[in-house]
């Protein structure tokens, strides 16, 4: 492309400030962290045009504003000299690494003279023009492929509650949920007793989603050895487990996943449990009716609690009417469902790669762009 120059002497680093001084709910400005936006503010630090860049925190998520505004004081304002067309620093930002830069132990974070010592390729600003419009056109082609695969995992969604919907509809019999199951609430695990020796796993409210648990962001394991807590709390096969908190009105709780051969699992508080008579209950077919439309209306019936969070206390669990089909009607149908629902999980797979792949070419671009291949 060009000959490479160091940050110090094409662009500004303006420090963000703390807003206290500034803050207005109703102010003509916004504030930024590196996070995006935080408030309002009645005075501003940067000029349009200007990129964010963490200073501690989300140091590798680059923010572009095309509006005057106040940085906090956990967040750079990159602001592009005479030299640099603003958008040309800011794809320049996208493809840096900024965690490369990192030297603490602990929360990530930049200091402003590793940045000024960054170089990058500065061609003149017609070029530079032509470099940017080209990313964008390339840019809002990915876009338009990539909000087509999220509409479609939409729409499998709504697939998978139509599966659920048609699967639960018939003359069956019906009882009322404790007569066919206990429930058991969960407990609040003493943290003095955490280690990743700990031979039992907590299962806390973020590591139950549809149909699975994931411990990829909180993985608990405890050295509990209370006799009567284990004897209470350690979950048995089939069990389904389901989350009773989450946003109050949004829905985004009553996630039901059933233990399936796991044997160090404890239950944490704030998510139940149902343990089914499993002489007359096959507890699959209850995985999947629990997430059915009609259960789920049936459950948000109970939530409690204020604007922001709501609960579901024990009786949702309880007190409901649900179907109770002979057990072996409950296997075939759990059969039909899981054949319907397989090929939902294939094309989500799918999409999930092709959604990856999407980054990949994004930073593919850029990468070019900045090597002049584009």
């Amino acid at each position: 492309m060009t000959n490479k120059m160091k940050w110090r002497s094409i662009l500004t680093i303006v420090s963000g400030k703390n807003q206290k001084t500034v803050a207005n709910p109703t102010g003509q400005y916004p504030i930024y962290g590196s996070g995006g936006i935080m408030g309002r503010a009645d005075d501003f630090l940067c000029e349009a045009g200007t990129t964010i860049v963490g200073r501690k925190g989300t140091i590798n998520n680059p923010i572009f504003v095309n509006e005057r505004f106040w940085n906090v004081d956990t967040a750079f304002g990159i602001s592009p000299g005479p030299s640099l067309n603003p958008k040309f620093l800011y794809y320049f930002c996208r493809l840096f690494n900024f965690n490369a830069l990192d030297k603490s132990t602990a929360i990530p974070s930049l200091a402003k003279g590793d940045l000024l010592n960054i170089e990058m390729p500065v061609p003149a600003l017609p070029e530079q023009e032509r470099i940017v419009a080209r990313i964008e056109e390339l840019f809002s082609q990915l876009d338009n492929g990539v909000e087509t695969l999220k509409m479609a995992k939409q729409q499998l969604a709504v697939y998978r509650q139509a599966v659920l919907k048609e699967a639960f509809e018939g003359n069956y019999q019906k009882v009322q949920l404790n007569q066919i199951s206990q429930v058991i609430s969960g407990y609040a695990f003493k943290s003095k007793k955490y280690s990743e020796k700990g031979k039992y796993i907590v299962v806390k409210i973020g590591n139950v989603k549809a149909f699975r648990f994931d411990f990829n962001r909180d993985f608990t394991r405890t050295l509990e050895d209370d006799q009567e807590i284990l004897k209470r709390y350690l979950l048995k096969n089939g069990d389904c487990l389901i989350t009773l908190t989450g946003t109050r009105g949004k829905r985004d709780y009553g996630f039901v996943a059933m233990v399936d051969g796991q044997t160090n699992f404890l239950l944490n508080q704030r998510v139940a449990a149902l343990r089914f008579n499993q002489t007359v209950v096959f507890p699959k077919f209850f995985q999947y009716y629990l997430s059915s439309p009609s259960f789920r209306n049936s459950f948000f019936s109970y939530e409690t609690g204020n604007v922001g969070q709501g609960n579901v206390g024990i009786k949702a669990l309880s007190e409901p009417i649900v179907i109770c089909p002979p057990i072996e009607k409950q296997r075939e149908i759990t059969k039909t469902i899981e054949a319907r629902l397989s090929i939902c999980d294939s094309i989500e797979q799918t999409i999930d790669a092709s959604l990856q792949q999407a980054e990949s070419l994004r930073q593919s671009i850029l990468k070019k762009a900045f090597e002049g291949k584009l």
